[in-house]
């Protein structure tokens, strides 16, 4: 007998990162030569005064629950880091920290957005947001964009896309997938329009924060537009920044009654993060900061070799980015020129003919394009590239 499931589920589809990531490892696992350049993950360890801190703190039996929005030490770490690095300042019920960032943007929705609310998107956008929306029961609004716009939304358009059932603008910089990042310019331009509609909250998605390389330092709105800071929700994590994936620890500054609803969301599913992963969060935050610029430097390294050679490559188009280990590249001449249906197509293609794993651009919000992760070696950038061009032609 069929088993029913819930509607709202119908509504999602599973991450196609993941998927890919998931078709990639399946095929190696069989003997077959695979580079994968699908996953969002660092190849570089935790640091190792980060793990000795995980260890020292099993070894003292810090196995135990915590609290639910984490313990204070951490709580104190991030506020610290927000301080010394965004110039914001936040009281420990301000902050909550989950399983991830992921888990604090679903939190947030769950605990802010009503059936018939409206969350808008900047495109590309991260694969997992309109499905988080889905899920909370609101209606996610798409904001395209192009290369020629550094695949960013400008203030008109974000202006002409506000209406009486818009609650929430989702901000994410620098991108995943685009790598491109708002500049302090560009977000105080934005500001200008969200202050005049006092409903709209924002969310700003800075994971890739220290992964930066722009002729400007970072900024989040928070920070630029101070008047905003009590509806903008900043989000961040360990993960990307100190090669943290799996200790799964992200963390939400807000209002404090709103953080106190997003708290009660996740006191009902999951509880509190991994005690020995907040250990070592604490030990990632308030550290020696060289591992992050050395793993930045790597990264920006990679991406300065990248898009030349992306750019090489018949019938596909990419731009640089500002930051993340990832760009975002045009195959659309390609993809017609092989005669293939889309860009998902196309990812198979190369999944098949080339052996390297790509994310197609559609599960973004940007059909024709495909995601390159440069968080691999140098020398499996290289092959890839190779086998990509021999495919093409």
């Amino acid at each position: 007998m069929p088993i029913r499931t819930a509607q709202r589920v119908s509504l999602v589809k599973p991450s196609a990162t993941i998927a890919m990531s998931m078709k990639a490892a399946a095929l190696k696992a069989e003997g077959k030569d695979v580079i994968s350049l699908s996953a969002g993950e660092p190849d570089f360890d935790t640091p190792e005064h980060i793990r000795s801190a995980a260890i020292e703190a099993i070894n003292e039996g810090k196995t135990r629950y915590t609290a639910v929005d984490g313990t204070a030490e951490l709580k104190d770490a991030i506020r610290q880091k927000f301080s010394r690095d965004n110039n914001l300042d936040y009281q420990r019920d301000q902050i909550l920290v989950s399983n991830g960032a992921k888990q604090s943007i679903y939190n947030l929705l769950q605990a802010l957005i009503d059936p018939g609310d409206e969350v808008l998107i900047p495109a590309p956008y991260w694969v997992s947001y309109p499905d988080m929306v889905r899920l909370a029961g609101g209606e996610p609004v798409t904001l395209s964009t192009t290369i020629e716009a550094e695949f960013k939304i400008n203030p008109e358009q974000l202006k002409s896309s506000i209406n009486d059932q818009t609650r929430l603008l989702i901000l994410n910089s620098p991108c995943n997938p685009t790598g491109r990042g708002y500049r302090k310019a560009e977000l105080a331009a934005l500001a200008e329009v969200l202050l005049d509609f006092p409903r709209v909250m924002i969310v700003t998605d800075d994971i890739y924060e220290p992964i930066w390389w722009a002729d400007e330092p970072f900024c989040t709105l928070a920070e630029v537009c101070p008047g905003l800071k009590d509806r903008t929700v900043v989000v961040n994590g360990v993960s990307k920044a100190y090669a943290m994936t799996g200790w799964r620890i992200g963390y939400a500054a807000a209002h404090a009654d709103l953080i106190r609803e997003m708290r009660k969301i996740q006191s009902q599913s999951t509880s509190n993060p991994c005690s020995i992963s907040q250990a070592a969060a604490v030990a990632a935050l308030n550290g020696d900061q060289q591992c992050v610029q050395q793993m930045c430097a790597a990264f920006h390294q990679r991406h300065n070799w990248l898009v030349p050679a992306i750019n090489a490559l018949s019938g596909v188009q990419c731009a640089p980015g500002e930051g993340s280990f990832y760009v975002f590249a045009d195959f659309s001449d390609a993809v017609e020129r092989l005669g293939l249906d889309d860009d998902q197509a196309l990812c198979e293609h190369l999944l098949e003919k080339a052996g390297v794993a790509l994310v197609p651009g559609g599960a973004f919000g940007a059909p024709g394009h495909a995601r390159f992760s440069f968080a691999c070696s140098q020398d499996s950038l290289e092959q890839a590239i190779d086998r990509i061009g021999d495919t093409l032609r």
